[in-house]
């Protein structure tokens, strides 16, 4: 089925039953959403604000959001709109990435020259690009890359991108499994307008939050001091600038337990003497991804 008609199901889908993504069809969002919500009617957005907006808007109602790579490392325009966005997290999801090198029917590794993909896919599968001595182009997304070139129909042009790229543009697949690293894996967060009711007892449980400390000496330092007084595990803790301050640093913090469990209350209660201001992001189970050997 041609990607402009997929679009069109999409848009046409009861918002109760929508998932919006950004991206292009065939994107690993895209793939993503396939895999999680097979019930749910993925909707392509332009651009991140967008697929916030879908869910803000009543359009969808679930948005999957990319939030880190084990490669690449944090998205970060994800941390600058998410805070003020007005969604919760309800959920984390962990997708094991696996890029193909797609190209036109009749195109073989031989016959390729270059090869399209978004920055991180291109360095994420540098090792194959230059065993190959393939010359990597820069495209701002893999599933438009991949729409390119099932465009072109050129057989010195191929794409990095995924199984479902291929799929959705027609191409065909010159080798799966190029990326680097075996760990390649992108995690996900879960968005929605209402928040999630957790219930305790059924497993591990992750809270997300963003919080500014106060500019003064030891501030972090302090405010970090009430999660290991109270036995909080904190699993991440990034750092990152806010409107281009050098001063005020925002840093997004996942631990592990309910803002509702005694100890976890204890230790928001001292980081709030330390920061300007706390967000909670969403309490949500804790993929059991995140417990692999």
């Amino acid at each position: 089925m041609a990607a402009s008609k997929k679009n069109t199901r999409a848009t046409r889908a009861a918002p109760s039953r929508t998932i919006a993504f950004q991206g292009r069809p065939g994107a690993y969002s895209h793939l993503a959403c396939r895999k999680y919500f097979p019930d749910m009617t993925p909707l392509p957005t332009a651009a991140f604000e967008d697929t916030f907006d879908a869910v803000t808007s009543g359009r969808a109602k679930f948005a999957m959001i990319p939030i880190e790579n084990s490669v690449a490392g944090r998205v970060a325009d994800i941390h600058r709109i998410m805070p003020d966005s007005g969604l919760n997290i309800v959920g984390e999801r962990f997708f094991r990435v696996n890029h193909h090198l797609l190209a036109p029917k009749g195109a073989t590794l031989k016959s390729i020259k270059r090869v399209h993909s978004h920055v991180q896919a291109l360095g994420q599968c540098s090792h194959f690009l230059r065993k190959n001595g393939l010359e990597p182009v820069v495209h701002a997304d893999t599933a438009g890359a991949a729409a390119d070139i099932a465009a072109s129909g050129d057989p010195t042009e191929a794409a990095i991108a995924s199984e479902l790229a291929c799929e959705v543009y027609g191409l065909k697949s010159i080798r799966a499994g190029i990326e680097d690293a075996e760990h390649n894996t992108t995690r996900f967060v879960v968005l929605s307008k209402k928040p999630m009711r957790v219930k305790r007892g059924e497993g591990p449980i992750v809270t997300s939050f963003v919080f500014q400390v106060r500019n003064v000496p030891a501030a972090l330092y302090k405010a970090m001091g009430g999660f290991a007084t109270n036995g909080i595990n904190m699993t991440k803790l990034e750092s990152y600038m806010v409107d281009g301050d050098f001063v005020a640093t925002q840093f997004y913090a996942d631990v592990e337990g309910d803002p509702r469990d005694t100890s976890l209350k204890l230790a928001l209660e001292e980081l709030g003497f330390f920061t300007h201001k706390v967000t909670i992001l969403g309490t949500y189970p804790a993929d059991p991804f995140r417990f692999r050997g």
